[in-house]
């Protein structure tokens, strides 16, 4: 009842509570039938697009959390977490590749398990990633930074290279792959005269740091379009002229129908962090989770091609 209470708090929508809780519409009704005669009171009623919060709920929505929190705590007191016998909902927030790479192989280990464990992936808003784990609105939350996201704990998870990438054929632009899958450089001039695809509705810190070396050269770029996926740059690459800096490791995923190649510029290394809220350190849900994710996002290190922006087939 209090897990849906804090549901509707958050999402202010049975529909959207339901599913963040993995329940059904009338599941989450019907609980909120419930804690409305516990607490005598409609705590939330019906607008046009959802429901508000009423006065004597939003009286008890500052306890909500460490109510929560102390009953979760008090439920593990002299146990072991043990995935094949838990359910809980356990939440992650990253980026639409990362999402590929790491959900498949959690997936694996909870069937291997046994787990009835639900986890819940959602498109990262990097600027507000630090406050929602501190919210308890997700667990786990990965972030490209080139130095730790302040207000939470983290730990790198892997560090790569940047590349150019283009649609293959791109006359002038990326080189074609060739023998070992190989690539031909990019000049400055050719950088600066294509447009550009970028990640983010807003300025990213990578995107101000290639902007600001430019400037020093006395050029810039034009950006021509923000996405919010990989998955988007790619269709946009492949069936235009414009040109995304990519981590290395995306490129190569992308390597069947992307061309790639050393930037010319010497940017910094991209840093993937895991991110997570202070208060996790005593969830052992939390924790098995974070180990899993370690495990699956550092499995392929050793296999990154080298620093010169080659990519391996």
């Amino acid at each position: 009842m209090l897990r849906t209470f804090d549901a509707l708090l958050r999402e202010r929508s049975v529909s959207r509570a339901a599913a963040r809780l993995f329940l059904s519409q009338p599941a989450v009704s019907s609980s909120l039938k419930r804690l409305r005669e516990t607490f005598q009171d409609p705590l939330f009623t019906r607008v046009p697009h959802g429901v508000v919060p009423t006065p004597r709920a939003l009286a008890l929505a500052p306890h909500l959390d460490a109510v929560l929190l102390e009953l979760q705590q008090m439920l593990s007191v002299e146990r072991v977490f043990d995935p094949a016998t838990s359910d809980r909902i356990l939440r992650i927030a990253g980026s639409d590749h990362t999402s590929r790479t790491l959900l498949p192989e959690l997936c694996k280990s909870l069937s291997a398990a046994g787990s009835r464990i639900r986890l819940s992936w959602e498109l990262a808003d990097y600027s507000q990633l630090a406050e929602r784990l501190r919210k308890g609105d997700i667990d786990l939350g990965l972030i490209p930074r080139s130095v730790p996201i302040v207000g939470v704990e983290s730990t790198l998870l892997y560090e790569d290279a940047y590349v150019v990438v283009s649609r293959r054929g791109q006359a002038g632009q990326v080189g074609q792959a060739g023998q070992a899958g190989r690539t031909g450089g990019l000049d400055i001039g050719a950088f600066c005269d294509a447009p550009h695809v970028v990640l983010g509705q807003s300025r990213s810190m990578l995107d101000d740091t290639i902007d600001q070396m430019l400037a020093r050269q006395g050029r810039r770029r034009y950006i021509q379009v923000a996405v919010t996926t990989f998955s988007q740059m790619a269709d946009l690459l492949e069936s235009s002229d414009m040109l995304a800096v990519f981590p290395q490791r995306v490129a190569r995923w992308y390597a069947d129908r992307l061309a790639s190649a050393p930037l010319p510029l010497d940017l910094p290394d991209y840093r993937l962090y895991l991110c997570w809220d202070a208060r996790s350190n005593a969830d052992e849900g939390v924790l098995w989770l974070k180990a899993k994710v370690l495990e699956v996002g550092r499995a392929n290190e050793g296999g990154l091609a080298g620093r010169n922006g080659t990519l391996g087939a």
